[in-house]
């Protein structure tokens, strides 16, 4: 069985239980409590040198880090990843672009936000929101003509972008802003299989515990 060492609360995780559970896959979630520092022992450093969340445990006993790579690997011949070698491509495009762009400013401003960091950090937290916001803007013109990021079809690109981008109220970002990209979140809920299990951060996420955010 596939093994995933896991955060309940982190966004980059849950998009791996998303995709898990639409093509019917059994994952062994094994939690890494993040705030304990239980991302950063000997152990979890073994598995991922970057000392992240999420990590997934092969039947080999091969470790694969980093949300893009693990969906891409797990979508690799099903119809939730394009066979053809461009549509692989403008999949790992739009990955790529979440993880450059959208998580670390919605995904962090957020995190502050939640978790009583960002009284005191304001202009941070407006820079945060203002790139946050520059990033809903390309999914607002992406989505203005199609169903979704890589046209018609639903793919992994919309599991990824999905998992940071419906929590972008939490970051301060009005997504009644983005009637497009509100649409789309709406027929990503409406695919087979979908589910929602994010859970809150843990009172030991507040401030004064360890920076990290998911």
């Amino acid at each position: 069985m596939l093994r995933l060492y896991d955060f309940a609360a982190s966004a980059n995780c849950y998009k791996v239980r998303l995709l898990a559970a639409q093509l019917g896959l059994e994952l062994e979630r094994v939690p890494v409590d993040l705030f304990a520092g239980e991302s950063q022992t000997p152990e979890h450093m073994a598995r991922n040198p970057a000392g992240r969340t999420p990590v997934l445990e092969l039947e080999s006993g091969e470790h694969l880090a980093e949300s893009g790579a693990i969906l891409l690997y797990l979508a690799e011949g099903t119809h939730l990843l394009p066979g053809d070698r461009l549509g692989r491509a403008r999949a790992a495009q739009w990955l790529f672009f979440e993880q450059n762009l959208l998580e670390p400013n919605i995904g962090t401003g957020r995190f502050w936000i939640l978790t009583g960091r960002a009284e005191g950090h304001e202009a941070l937290v407006e820079r945060w929101q203002k790139v946050g916001r520059h990033s809903l803007d390309v999914l607002e013109r992406r989505l203005a003509g199609n169903d979704f990021l890589l046209g018609a079809d639903y793919s992994v690109a919309d599991i990824g972008l999905y998992a940071y981008t419906h929590v972008a109220g939490d970051a301060g970002i009005e997504l009644a802003d983005y009637p497009a990209v509100e649409a789309w979140l709406q027929r990503v809920e409406g695919q087979a299989g979908f589910m929602n299990d994010l859970e809150p951060y843990p009172a030991t996420a507040g401030a004064g515990g360890a920076s990290a955010h998911g």
